[in-house]
């Protein structure tokens, strides 16, 4: 029986079926069109990789909502098949619990009056989410006495908490923390959701257990800027950070300076890591205070305040520069129209990018090997392109502003060519600032230049956790349980995400 079968015999009955239908193509066509836009269609390069997710997913809403519609209200009486349609959703992971629920027949009864006897089963798996569970520990400490004499109470002491005589464990302190500064959820948003499940905690409860914990997590930041400032290879980057001015009732501009290391791509031995310092401006002093006891190379995009640290009288600081920053000025000018020349430089730095994508992961030898061999032919082309342009357009327009900003640091572009260690870009550091972008907008602003610099603080120990792959929960909770419970300073090191990685 096909579904032909089950159309109308009226006309009209039959246009408004096919009216309908039409309809609903039409805004399913549209949707995947622009899903496709979306998907495959050039992007301007200041949407975010965040916002570019969440176009895609009210994209992705709205065509399951239409679908589920063609579903809910079929056009057409669908005819019963012999074979169900089956999903292929995927298997879910073996480790979580199951809880098993069988579902029996009204009655087991033949119509013969025996009993019927099971000759296999349907089995089907859903995932279920039971929301945040909240529970209480209770401590119990008995006191203990002797009947015989009167010697002394035996009691076992009372264990070390973060906070002294309140209430929440040091997990509970942990999932606040993540909660802010990794999930990006504001501490008053935090608290409605406690108020859901009837826990009554007042914001500023929440704060003052997150500034605690800053206290005692204190030592275990300082600790990982000075690991960071052992290495000799770092980037640098830094992002706005608004902060609250209670005297003119507004917000004033403050800065979060990051230094990142990720030696992955060549195979070196540190482990990754980032550190956020909260700064009140944006001037090369910042830079140079926060560097101080570093030596080596720093890879950093175009911003002349880093020129300060080339004139330390040591002169142990070399200065690599960006070429994403770079292909970005020449790609501003391919978007306003047919541009052959920007064009043309676009396409030797995209050759250098796969020439990098060729030798990522290989030791600092080989990269600078097939450098030399490959890359430095290109820059060669590319040095001789850029003087031939420069001295026919005219310096103020925006191709000349183009290629003088180019000019200006190429020797900083050229330094990965002789060391293999050096990336062609800044975007490890990039990628590192993208998380306090979304709490800033999630949060707005911070309340003080101290709450900003707890914001660096736990976002440095967060996104170091997230590079090595370590649980952020579990880490806090463990670092902070080692920390009260008397771990040695003169072990911080131990505390660190890297070395918590290789325990677990």
């Amino acid at each position: 029986m096909n579904a032909a079968a089950n159309l109308p015999d009226d006309i009209e009955a039959l246009k408004a079926i096919i009216l309908a239908q039409q309809e609903q193509n039409a805004r399913l066509e549209a949707l995947v069109a622009a899903f496709k836009q979306a998907l495959f269609g050039r992007k301007s390069e200041k949407i975010g990789p965040d916002q570019f997710e969440l176009a895609l997913e009210d994209i992705e809403t709205a065509i399951a909502q239409v679908e589920t519609e063609g579903e809910a209200k079929p056009l057409v009486t669908p005819t019963r098949t012999s074979t169900p349609r089956k999903a292929s959703r995927g298997s879910l992971p073996r480790h979580l619990p199951r809880i098993e629920e069988v579902i029996e027949p009204e009655t087991t009864l033949c119509d013969c009056g025996c009993e019927r006897h099971v000759i296999g089963e349907d089995v089907s798996e859903r995932l279920d989410i039971i929301p945040a569970q909240f529970r209480v520990i209770v401590t119990r400490r008995p006191k203990y006495a002797c009947r015989s004499c009167e010697g002394r109470i035996v009691q076992a002491p009372a264990p070390a908490h973060l906070i002294p005589g309140g209430m929440p464990t040091e997990a509970t302190v942990a999932h606040v923390i993540v909660s802010k500064y990794a999930d990006h959820l504001p501490l008053y948003r935090q608290a409605q959701i406690y108020s859901r499940q009837g826990i009554d905690l007042d914001r500023s409860t929440l704060a003052a257990w997150v500034g605690r914990a800053a206290f005692e997590l204190k030592p275990v930041y300082d600790a990982l800027l000075a690991n960071l400032k052992r290495s000799t290879k770092l980037f640098m980057d830094e992002t706005t950070a608004p902060v609250l001015d209670p005297g003119r009732r507004k917000t004033k501009t403050g800065y979060f300076w990051v230094l990142a290391r990720d030696d992955r791509p060549w195979g070196g031995g540190a482990p990754p890591g980032v550190a956020f310092t909260y700064a009140p401006g944006r001037s090369g002093q910042y830079a140079e205070g926060i560097l101080k006891g570093f030596t080596g190379t720093l890879q950093v995009d175009g911003y002349a305040g880093y020129n300060r640290l080339l004139k330390r009288p040591t002169q142990d600081i070399q200065l690599a520069y960006c070429w994403a920053h770079a292909r970005r000025k020449l790609h501003e000018v391919a978007q306003t129209g047919t541009t052959p020349i920007a064009d043309e430089g676009l396409k030797q730095i995209a050759a250098l990018y796969r020439i990098e994508k060729d030798v990522r992961g290989q030791k600092p030898e080989a990269r600078l090997s097939e450098r030399q061999a490959r890359s430095k032919p290109i820059i060669d082309a590319f040095e001789a392109w850029l003087t031939t342009h420069r001295a026919r357009l005219s310096a103020k327009s925006p191709l000349g502003e183009a290629l003088k900003y180019i000019a200006k640091y190429w020797d900083g572009l050229t330094l990965f060519l002789t060391d293999g260690r050096i990336e062609i870009d800044n975007n490890a550091v990039e990628r590192s600032i993208r998380p306090i972008a979304l709490n800033r907008k999630n949060a707005l602003f911070a309340g003080h230049d101290a709450g900003a610099q707890i914001w660096a603080m736990l976002a440095s120990l967060i996104e170091t956790c997230k590079l090595n792959a370590v649980d952020l929960h579990a880490w806090i909770t463990a670092t902070l349980r080692a920390i009260i419970n008397g771990h040695k300073q003169s072990d911080i090191d131990a505390l660190l995400p890297w070395n918590y990685a290789q325990t677990v």
